[in-house]
């Protein structure tokens, strides 16, 4: 028999809630209580607002729904399933266990429909400012009278620990200023925390914060209120002058015997207690993962009103690019992530003639460069466009309400800066990138990390990458930074040792499929020869100079490459054949064949000295027991900055020692 709407609509969010339940009751793991309570409203945005095509996830002009509350995973993966996307009951029964499809918080790439790899709270709330921001430039750019080809929302589901992050306020922040109006994101107010209430620590006024960031706000007391959720929802869609703020309050745990108590928050109901939760929704208690037919067909209506969207939007593009044929195969290339033939043809080639230059000054040049031929490339910097070079010249600012230039100032924001790329190249159809100071990458490194985890396209431009910095002092002399971003697995850091090495940094940059550091100095550097640099800077390391049958082989990345050059000399000139390695990235050079590495550190030559301004820690994979590392295992020091490498060890003279010492030792 068929049900009215009111009736059905409370089937399909009942089972909404109880698919999600038993998922963590079958793991014996997992966070009940935000799936039971934030169901309905989040119901209302699948069924009514999202555009959505679930046998194509990877239909451009979608909306992004991002559960930033990552933790309430299973509510995503009902979803998912219940809708028709590519994920099966056998894989939500196998929720959290080894292999499966269903982690305890959602990752991208891993199955359909997860937009965004989130639990690390406020990164998705900060990645759908970025998604929002893809989309705002791509719209400004290419849609044109009576042809809209990208119009879509960013939706997503905050819970109040998100509110309570430091990059969600830096985020909202940004996204206010800009007037980021397609962002709805509904706030699942249920005023619980894994420690009890959020009275204990979070008692602000969050309406008129975001009010003053200059959001609009929307207040639904009843978060079961279908058809106020619903109202809503269609008045934020609106306004789309202001990103949007849905408060919905709700009750975590609804219908269980924990509802309003914090263990619902992490812990799985309970044979009794789940057993309880279904009698109140009137499930059969003892039966795990029903599903009522007609639940399942109202939900599956998702693929027949996506495909229907999904062919409208085709009959634009068609109509768009018969119109206009080169915006139009441009866009293809930029929503397929192809990049054009030629895109490095700008690139320019340093001549040593021309005198030192700072590898942050050579990264400003090769990014004018790309500019010419990457008209998606977006990006800025936090504050530090001067410094960190990364600012496109007659590419335009992106501003309030106005997108549609490439330069992004991201403020003061380095943590929002980091999360608002990922968002981007989560988005796709740009190619983002942020700076800042190498320093200062402490303060975006969730960000960097989840970009690494997710293997997503993004950039991050580092300047000022060691003591070179000088008289600002060890607050801002990276030491340790190196090395703990060489930690994060599939994160590629390179760090150029001349402006050469910085063009062949930009070209592997661009062309890798995951994200990229580029660790790049202040102080200016001696240009290397071109024909030197070619092809084995790409490849992570290779001989730059010296003997082919070395006695000893110095190692150096950066600055410090000159140096090592330099001693490499002067050994020489003492009897002592030396080969000179620069070793631009680590996670590259390891990626090559054994017969290559072997080439360039042959297993045999034993003596090896590296010589990095940076912690000593880890090079020992590099130098083996017999080498040695002159680093840097103390903070530096206020001073200018050839003053600074001096006092502490980072000369000639010392790596020339050292070097006469390793010989010596050895006999």
């Amino acid at each position: 028999m068929a049900q009215d709407r009111s009736s059905l609509d409370q089937l399909c969010v009942n089972t909404l809630r109880l698919l999600s339940v038993d998922q963590v009751e079958a793991a014996r793991s997992g966070h009940p209580g935000l799936p039971l309570g934030a169901a309905a409203p989040v119901y209302v945005l699948w069924t009514r607002f999202l555009r959505h095509n679930p046998a194509n996830p990877a239909w451009p002009d979608r909306d992004r729904f991002i559960l930033s509350a990552g933790h309430g995973s299973a509510l995503l993966y009902s979803l998912l399933h219940l809708t028709g996307y590519d994920l099966s009951l056998e894989e939500l029964k196998n929720f959290r266990q080894w292999g499966s499809k269903t982690p305890g918080h959602p990752e991208h790439g891993l199955i359909p429909g997860v937009e965004a790899t989130t639990g690390p709270l406020g990164q998705g709330f900060a990645n759908g400012v970025g998604m929002a921001l893809a989309e705002a430039f791509l719209a400004e750019n290419y849609n044109r009278p009576g042809l809209k080809v990208i119009d879509h929302y960013t939706y997503a589901l905050v819970s109040d620990g998100d509110l309570m992050e430091g990059v969600t306020s830096e985020a909202a922040s940004l996204a206010g200023h800009l007037g980021l109006g397609k962002i709805i994101y509904l706030y699942d107010d249920n005023q619980i925390s894994i420690e009890g209430s959020t009275g204990l620590t979070f008692t602000e006024n969050v309406a008129a914060r975001f009010e003053a960031y200059g959001w609009q706000v929307l207040r639904v007391q009843e978060a079961n209120d279908l058809a106020a959720v619903e109202k809503a929802l269609a008045q934020a869609r609106e306004d789309q002058t202001r990103p949007s703020l849905v408060i919905t309050r709700s009750h975590i745990g609804f219908g269980s015997p924990r509802q309003d108590d914090a263990k619902a928050h992490g812990e799985p109901l309970g044979p009794e207690n789940t057993r309880a939760t279904k009698e109140f929704f009137g499930f059969p208690p003892e039966e795990s993962f029903h599903l009522p037919e007609e639940a399942l067909e109202r939900f599956r209506r998702s693929l027949a009103q996506g495909r229907k969207q999904e062919e409208d939007w085709l009959s634009r593009m068609e109509a768009y690019r018969a119109q206009y044929p080169e915006l139009g195969a441009r866009l293809k290339d930029h929503l397929a992530g192809r990049l054009p033939q030629g895109w490095d043809q700008e690139i320019p080639v340093f001549d040593p003639k021309d005198g030192p230059l700072a590898t942050r000054a050579a990264s400003g040049k090769v990014l004018q460069g790309l500019a010419k031929r990457l008209d998606n490339l977006i990006g800025g910097s936090a504050d530090l466009a001067p410094s960190n070079k990364t600012f496109l010249e007659g590419r335009g600012t992106i501003a309030r309400h106005s997108f549609g230039g490439s330069n992004i100032h991201f403020g003061v924001r380095e943590h929002a800066m980091g999360a608002v790329v990922n968002g981007m190249a989560l988005h796709g159809g740009v190619i983002p990138y942020g700076g800042t100071f190498l320093i200062f990458s402490d303060y975006l490194r969730p960000a960097l990390r989840l970009a690494a985890l997710s293997k997503l396209p993004a950039r991050f431009v580092f300047t000022h990458d060691s003591i070179g910095v000088g008289e600002d002092g060890p607050t801002h002399q990276p030491v340790e930074q190196l090395m703990s971003l060489r930690a994060i697995p599939d994160l590629t850091l390179i760090r150029p040792a001349d402006a050469n090495e910085t063009a062949a940094a930009w070209r592997t940059a661009l062309a890798h499929p995951g994200p990229v550091a580029l660790a790049l100095t202040r102080q200016k550097l001696p240009v290397l020869e071109p024909v030197a640099v070619a092809g084995g800077a790409s490849r992570g390391a290779y001989v730059l100079a010296g003997s082919e049958d070395p006695e000893l082989i110095l190692i150096a990345t950066g600055s410090e490459v000159s140096l090592a050059l330099k001693a490499g000399e002067e050994l020489e000139r003492k009897g002592l054949r030396t080969r000179v390695v620069s070793m631009p990235s680590w996670e590259i050079f390891s990626q090559q064949d054994q017969a290559y590495r072997d080439q360039v550190l042959p297993p045999e030559r034993k003596l090896r000295l590296a010589v990095e301004a940076g912690t000593s820690l880890g090079w020992e994979r590099w130098v083996g027991s017999e080498g040695a590392v002159i680093g840097l295992d103390r903070f530096g020091a206020s001073a200018p900055g050839g003053r600074v490498f001096q006092e502490l060890g980072f000369t000639v003279e010392k790596v020339v020692a050292r070097a006469l010492e390793l010989v010596e030792r050895r006999g």
